[in-house]
């Protein structure tokens, strides 16, 4: 399954980002995956969370994050949750691929019994439908 948090810089994203990591890390029998570009959330999760910073592993663009939670399953199948912080932060920003990951990882995450949550900077209303049916 996949989730979408969306909304425009300053709509409280992060923090609701937050609060469905703790609820995972509370409720997960498998290991929780968070992947930011940069460090800013490290003091502010539990031990508990795999925090992986994207620009440590030069991740730059949709298909490089696709092959990076590929990676990160064909590595550990424990993995029940997989977060992604900023989205366009981590791919650069075209929304074209953005869309495009986000569908990829509604399958991936389907085929492999996984929970993705995914932050996206972006005004709702201008996706399209297919990725809306995830908010």
């Amino acid at each position: 399954m996949i989730h979408l948090i969306m909304g425009l810089k300053g709509s409280g994203k992060t923090k609701k980002l937050l609060a469905s990591i703790s609820d995972a890390v509370a409720t997960s029998k498998g290991s929780v995956v968070c992947i930011e570009y940069g460090a800013d959330l490290t003091y502010g999760l539990s031990h508990k969370v795999r925090l992986v910073n994207s620009k440590e592993y030069g991740i730059s663009n949709a298909d490089m994050l696709k092959g990076f939670v590929s990676g990160l399953h064909a590595g550990n199948y424990d993995i029940t949750h997989v977060y992604v912080d900023n989205l366009y932060k981590t791919i650069g920003n075209d929304k074209a691929a953005g869309e495009d990951f986000i569908l990829w990882a509604a399958d991936f995450a389907k085929a492999n019994d996984m929970e993705i949550t995914i932050s996206v900077s972006q005004d709702p209303a201008e996706v399209s439908d297919a990725v809306k049916a995830f908010l």
